[in-house]
């Protein structure tokens, strides 16, 4: 694979990089299992100064980050800018908490006395997207170098250069070499590292088809590994909740990111008694977007990340509608330079139509109209993905009640699906499994080793 700076912008290449060799690969594996021997062997509070450091520097360089996130994939420059803050409140997150999190438990057996105590893996590898150049980076990272591991990242061909600011950072904050590692690599490395003895666990964030690949590859190896595969988040909108605001919420939940992001919300189910009123306001505040630079402030409506994922998307959009589907609006890329898509509704969405179960990655909102909440509850698990939901009520309790019968790993009651360093991050079925995140994110790669303690007395 090539690793391409492309401005989707304009289409304009920014720079090019070269795969590493196979020597460069073993050199660096080689020099991660060598860190790891002596990182782990640091105290918390040691670890905690370097991961602190580099929160801090990421917080100083809030533009010098966010600049390669607009240019590289396209995202507006404030929200560039904002994941660069949230970020850097991941990584300072867990150099404040890790500790705590991984405290040893004390048990209560029948005689004498035990704990559980948790102990790092070893070298981690992690496969990561393009949608979130830094975030995903962070929460992989954080946690794991506090937990005493080391970390390997493959980051996706499109975004080097943010792959290659992220890891000076845990230089320029003093992480000694091998505790992060990014790989400009091929498909054929990756499975090279996976097969490597010294790589002791595995993560990825990206497709469905890539988790099956990556996943297998490591249940061959009888390596530990979580999943993030991406969804279908359904937004539920009831009949007694606020409309003003819950179009306003909608807007957000789909075109945060320009529609590119695993929990936006993509399938919209409206009751009926509000559902032409809801699909009105919603149209009506999707066509006032404004396509344009990224980097201008005014700017409202961003390019898709790459010319092949607005192709790609735009024939999703045009077989769902040679399948039966209603196109309300949208449907095409706009005559402009740049890899932009017209904001756009698809309705009258059949269980037969492929667009029932895909995933819309882009600016591309699946509209169903449902007869009430029992209804909405039914479509809403109808999909093979289980990620995030959102529910919109006045009522606190019913939409409680609503969210506990979404078979997801996250469901918000008035807000779409969203991430912050202190909640769980993860999902089900088809949107893959294990978490990231909060307490639970720094659990998955560290042996939860048993250490029991009774008397010398020996047996009758």
């Amino acid at each position: 694979m090539s690793y391409q700076s492309i401005n989707p912008y304009d289409g304009k290449t920014l720079k090019t990089f070269e795969e590493i060799s196979d020597k460069q690969l073993e050199t660096a594996i080689a020099t991660a299992a060598a860190c790891f021997e002596v990182w782990r062997k640091k105290s918390y509070a040691e670890r905690a100064v370097v991961v602190a450091k580099a929160a801090k520097l990421m917080h100083e360089r809030v533009e010098e980050f966010a600049r390669p996130v607009t240019l590289e994939m396209g995202k507006l420059i404030a929200q560039a800018r904002g994941e660069v803050v949230l970020s850097a409140d991941i990584i300072a997150y867990y150099a404040k908490h890790a500790e705590a999190f991984l405290a040893p438990e004390k048990l209560t057996p029948s005689s004498g006395t035990a704990e559980i105590q948790s102990s790092p893996f070893g070298v981690l590898f992690g496969v990561e997207p393009w949608n979130f150049p830094y975030y995903q980076l962070a929460r992989f990272a954080a946690p794991n170098l506090m937990a005493g591991n080391v970390v390997m990242v493959k980051h996706a061909g499109c975004v080097p250069q943010c792959a290659i600011a992220f890891e000076k950072l845990w230089l320029d904050a003093g992480a000694p070499a091998g505790a992060y590692t990014n790989l400009l690599i091929s498909y054929d490395q990756v499975n090279r590292v996976i097969d490597d003895p010294r790589i002791k666990g595995v993560a990825l964030t990206g497709s469905v088809e890539a988790g099956k690949t990556v996943a297998g590859r490591a249940g061959q190896n009888l390596k530990k590994s979580t999943m993030e595969l991406g969804g279908s988040d359904a937004f539920i909108v009831l009949e007694d909740a606020d409309l003003d605001k819950t179009v306003q919420w909608a807007v957000w939940g789909k075109m945060n990111n320009t529609g590119q992001c695993c929990v936006a919300a993509k399938r919209f189910i409206v009751v009926e008694a509000l559902a032409d009123r809801f699909l009105d306001k919603f149209q009506t505040a999707l066509a006032a977007l404004k396509p344009g630079d990224p980097m201008d402030a005014a700017t409202t409506l961003g390019p898709l990340s790459t010319e092949s994922a607005l192709i790609k998307l735009e024939a999703q959009v045009k077989n769902a509608v040679a399948k039966g589907a209603t196109l309300v609006m949208g449907g095409k890329r706009i005559n402009r330079s740049g890899a932009f898509m017209e904001p756009t509704i698809l309705t009258d969405i059949k269980p037969h139509n492929p667009a029932f179960r895909e995933e819309f990655f882009g600016p591309v909102a699946l509209f169903f109209r449902v007869k009430n909440e029992e209804e909405a509850i039914a479509l809403a698990n109808d999909s093979e993905f289980g990620l995030g939901g959102s529910v919109f009520t006045k009522d606190i309790e019913r939409g409680k009640r609503v969210a506990s019968r979404i078979d997801t790993g996250m469901v918000f009651v008035n807000h779409p699906t969203w991430t912050t360093p202190d909640l769980p991050f993860g999902g089900v079925k088809n949107s893959g499994y294990g978490r990231e995140l909060s307490s639970m994110g720094i659990q998955e790669f560290v042996n939860k080793k048993l250490v029991r303690v009774d008397s010398i007395d020996a047996p009758a």
